[in-house]
Parts: structure tokens; sequence; C-alpha cells
């Protein structure tokens, strides 16, 4: 069985990713990350994808997939963007992150509030020439910024994003349902296919 690297520290993303590519890629074995993080010096979310899919296939010599996601808002001009686990602070905390975001937005009317989960998937597979191959795609779910925070499910800002379509928030959503619908569903969906091209 061949082995994929996925390149996440974060175990709520690890645990999402595999119950979204488990069912998806039965011939494969997802294994986790433990080498060092790198730093994420891309300035959009498909180039730091890319430098941890790229730093985990490196290290391995082991096809490596990661994916660097985030929430933007349309009125904030698309931030907090690529910043969106470190917007409350050096902590990197969920509940700072959302906190910020709330106050920022407390005065925003909600027709002003539209937002979009964005998820950059990289897939990086080295050869035995030292060489790599490396593919990225996109996966956006949009939706707009609650005023205060619903549900207990997720992670992130799932509490205060409502998916376009939906009157709840992504955190009152079952999990099986979210990983349908989701940003990172829509991008390793788009993924897979060039997953198994590589993978011959």
């Amino acid at each position: 069985m061949t082995e994929v690297i996925l390149a996440s520290r974060n175990a709520h993303k690890l645990e999402e990713l595999r119950a979204i590519l488990a069912p998806l890629l039965p011939e494969v074995q997802l294994v986790g990350d433990d080498g060092p993080e790198p730093v994420e010096s891309g300035i959009s979310f498909a180039e730091n994808a890319l430098i941890k899919a790229r730093a985990a296939a490196i290290r391995t010599g082991k096809p490596a997939i990661a994916d660097d996601s985030g929430i933007a808002v349309r009125v904030m001009g698309g931030a907090p963007g690529i910043f969106s686990a470190r917007w409350g602070g050096p902590a990197r905390s969920d509940s700072a992150n959302v906190d910020l975001l709330l106050w920022q937005l407390k005065d925003v009317p909600a027709a002003h509030r539209e937002a979009s989960f964005v998820c950059a998937a990289a897939l990086v597979v080295p050869d035995a020439a030292g060489s790599t191959t490396e593919d990225v795609v996109l996966g956006e779910w949009e939706g707009s910024v609650l005023n205060e925070r619903r549900g207990e499910n997720g992670f992130g800002y799932d509490p205060i994003f409502q998916p376009r379509g939906m009157d709840v928030s992504a955190a009152e959503i079952d999990p099986e349902k979210k990983n349908l619908l989701s940003h990172r569903r829509r991008a390793f969906e788009a993924l897979i296919p060039l997953l198994q091209q590589r993978l011959g």
C-alpha cells in the first residue's frame, strides 16, 4: 500500500482530512508528519500549502499532501486570509481569532458580512532523481460571518461561519455532512485525480 504523508500538525485538521480522504483513497495509507514545521512564508494559500507539502516530501522521500486554509471576509479585502490561524495574536488560539474578527465586524450589517472559507490543497511527489512534481488546487465554501458563535462542532471559525443557503453555522452541521460540503472537501476532491495520476 502506498504511503502518502499528511503534512499537518493540526490535530483537528488531520482528523478532518482523514475523514474526507480515507473513503476516497482506500488504496493509500495516510501517514501523519512528525517532522519540523516549515515557515509559512508564502503570500497566498497556494504558496503556503506547497511549502508544507514540499518540506514533507523532500524530508521523507514520499508523496505528501498539505493544505492551507482560512476565512476571507469580503468587506475586509479578503482578510484574515492566510493569517487566519494567527489573527488573534501569537497564542494562535481559535477563541482569540474569533473574538477579534467578531469585534472588527461588530458594526457591519448582515448584508455586508459575506465571507468564504478557502482551502488550497497541494500535492508534491518526489522522484529518484531528487526532483519533484507539484500540483495545487483551490476549494471555496461561500457564506457569511454571524454576529455570535453558534454550535459546538468543528474548529477554527466554524462557529461564526454560516454557509450560503443554510440557516445554521458550520459548527451546527453534523461533522460527516460538513465533510461533504466544506472548502477542504472541494479542494481535495479536485486533488485526488491528480494524486491517482501521479501515483500511477
